[in-house]
């Protein structure tokens, strides 16, 4: 029989959810970091605002607190390598290597934005809070940039997965 933990996350993992890699850069360092836990909180208010989960001892989630801002590049579905870069999965040496050969611009706030996502929403720190093993970060967002392909990059158990239509 398994223990609470584990149906947590076996449950989990039977739900698909899109990727991204949440990306910062200033005086905490330049640094990024896979994750499927992107939400939206609002569009109305002030500025719309999104969340994202990322674990206390991740060097990125540091940085993002310190530069006060980030940007959320939701990828495209061909962007596997980008994503297995971002989580840790490829030998790049330094964190900030990962940046290295890979196409990205800096945003209006200096975040950077990668080449090939879908949707990338720059954002300023807003607040976090830190719950257990995760800061909950959330960003007021300032601008969105949009690709001409909506095609996201989704993960679902366990695995990389893309969107199809079902028919009606």
């Amino acid at each position: 029989m398994m223990d609470l933990r584990s149906r947590f996350l076996e449950g989990m993992s039977r739900a698909a959810t899109f990727v991204a890699v949440v990306t910062t850069d200033g005086p905490g360092g330049r640094d990024g970091v896979t994750v499927s836990s992107l939400s939206p909180v609002s569009a109305d208010g002030e500025a719309p605002a999104l969340l994202a989960c990322i674990h206390h001892q991740s060097p990125a989630a540091v940085a993002i607190l310190k530069n006060e801002g980030f940007c959320a590049n939701l990828l495209h579905e061909s962007q596997q390598q980008e994503a297995n870069l971002f989580a840790g999965r490829s030998a790049a040496g330094a964190r900030s290597a990962r940046f290295d050969g890979l196409g990205w611009k800096a945003g209006a706030a200096g975040q950077p934005q990668l080449d090939g996502a879908t949707a990338a929403f720059h954002c300023r720190l807003a607040t976090a809070l830190l719950w257990q093993t995760h800061y909950i970060i959330v960003g007021q967002v300032n601008a969105v940039e949009l690709s001409d392909d909506p095609a996201a990059l989704l993960y679902g158990q366990r695995s990389y997965r893309k969107s199809v239509g079902l028919e009606e």
